[in-house]
């Protein structure tokens, strides 16, 4: 890709699944790497496998974020942590929302905070948000995840509109059914989680789920030169599982 060498990116979740695939896709793109992650055995794991630098923070917390990052110049921005629990809304209590919203919403809108003012200042910039495709069609079981993933949305469209004329750009990623944790641990365990992922791959059109480089793709072209007059837009990437305008 264009324009990614000698770039710094910050990538949150960086020690995960998908984000390691990210992170490893910047690295080979000659980009320098910062492996954000509340995990430090996954931050510093990732990290050493690129030569990249860990950072070891909780993006929900400002105050231990803004001393994370301190200045150092940040050209691109990925949000990609986040974090799921499976319930119906009706059985969920209002103290379980709290650890959804803070890591899916609140810990992107504090990078943004911290992290945009910078690339405004300098007239640079890429952010790339990972979303889901719970936010664009719904996901049964993941209400308040697809409650915080829709409004990512939203503010990305937002601030898209904001920093247009100071040379800052930011887009959406929605994964679909990817493999993850997170997805393991929806499916369950046994001949029963296999029966659901079956399904599942009898309903992508692909017949496959995702797997975490397919995701790593498209980051790396919305923050190249490749993507430079693209903002404010949403892209899914599920295996046509969705084809929602």
């Amino acid at each position: 890709m264009k324009g990614l060498s000698g770039k710094t990116v910050l990538v949150t979740g960086g020690g995960g699944a998908i984000g390691s695939a990210i992170c490893r896709r910047f690295a080979e793109a000659g980009s320098k790497v910062l492996v954000a992650d509340r995990d430090k055995a996954a931050a510093e794991g990732t990290a050493g496998q690129l030569k990249g630098s860990a950072l070891v923070f909780d993006i929900s917390d400002y105050q231990k974020a803004k001393a994370a990052v301190g200045n150092t110049p940040i050209d691109i921005l990925v949000n990609n942590a986040g974090w799921d629990r499976f319930q119906n809304f009706l059985d969920t209590k209002p103290e379980e929302w709290e650890q959804l919203i803070a890591i899916n919403l609140r810990g992107p809108l504090n990078m943004h905070h911290l992290i945009a003012p910078q690339m405004a200042a300098r007239g640079w910039g890429r952010i790339v948000n990972i979303s889901s495709d719970a936010a664009r069609v719904g996901s049964s079981g993941e209400s308040v995840y697809s409650a915080c993933k829709g409004g990512i949305v939203a503010f990305s469209k937002t601030l898209a509109r904001e920093l247009a004329r100071k040379g800052v750009t930011v887009n959406v990623v929605c994964p679909g059914p990817t493999d993850t944790p997170i997805l393991r641990g929806f499916l369950g365990e046994g001949e029963a989680g296999q029966k659901v992922y079956d399904a599942l791959v009898r309903a992508i059109p692909m017949k496959r789920v995702g797997q975490p480089q397919d995701i790593a793709g498209i980051v790396t072209f919305l923050a190249s030169e490749e993507a430079a007059f693209i903002t404010g837009q949403v892209i899914s990437v599920s295996g046509g599982l969705t084809m929602a305008g």
